[in-house]
């Protein structure tokens, strides 16, 4: 590999999107390893669903929820982020809200001006990914920066397989220069 083109791979500031899943867990813990490696920044980002604040009498309960939820994940955001200010890991987050969750991830990538994104998948099956398809897979197949992507394996499908059920995660990861 070129030194030049070396020089473009290693990444200066990571995106995280994080929704406090046991799988988003397991991915940042990789994201702060891979950060603490490359003397990177770690950008942690929690995207609520956006709820209508129609007029009604349930308008109220839908807003009050929001701005709940909205802290919680404030809350736990600060918290990982002193957690990976003491390993030495500078970090910053953010808390959106909207509609289309990986359109937002990316927002995020694009404002931030991120270099490499780390984001897991839950691994659901069934129709509801083929309806609604993977966040994770929208975002890895839309950045344009390089990234990795997790899946948690499921405990139940792990043991079919037989697989260890000590757990782990399966990572891959994409260099997309464009």
């Amino acid at each position: 590999m070129s030194e030049r083109h070396a020089l473009k791979s290693i990444p200066t500031k990571i995106l995280l999107p994080i929704d406090f899943s046991p799988s988003s867990q397991a991915a940042l813990e990789t994201a702060a390893d891979l950060a603490l490696h490359f003397h990177a920044e770690l950008f942690l980002v929690n995207v609520l669903p956006f709820f209508s604040t129609f007029t009604s009498e349930y308008a109220v309960p839908q807003v009050q929820f929001q701005q709940q939820e909205k802290a919680r994940a404030e809350k736990h955001l600060a918290k990982a982020c002193a957690v990976l200010t003491t390993k030495g890991v500078k970090a910053g987050s953010s808390v959106e809200v909207a509609n289309d969750i990986a359109g937002c991830i990316m927002k995020v990538a694009k404002r931030e001006h991120v270099d490499f994104v780390v984001i897991s998948t839950h691994g659901i099956s069934g129709w509801h990914p083929l309806v609604f398809g993977s966040i994770a897979e929208k975002v890895v197949k839309l950045v344009q920066c390089p990234s990795c992507f997790f899946t948690q394996p499921n405990p139940v499908r792990k043991l079919h397989q037989g697989a260890p059920l000590n757990g782990g995660s399966k990572g891959s990861c994409t260099g997309r220069q464009r």
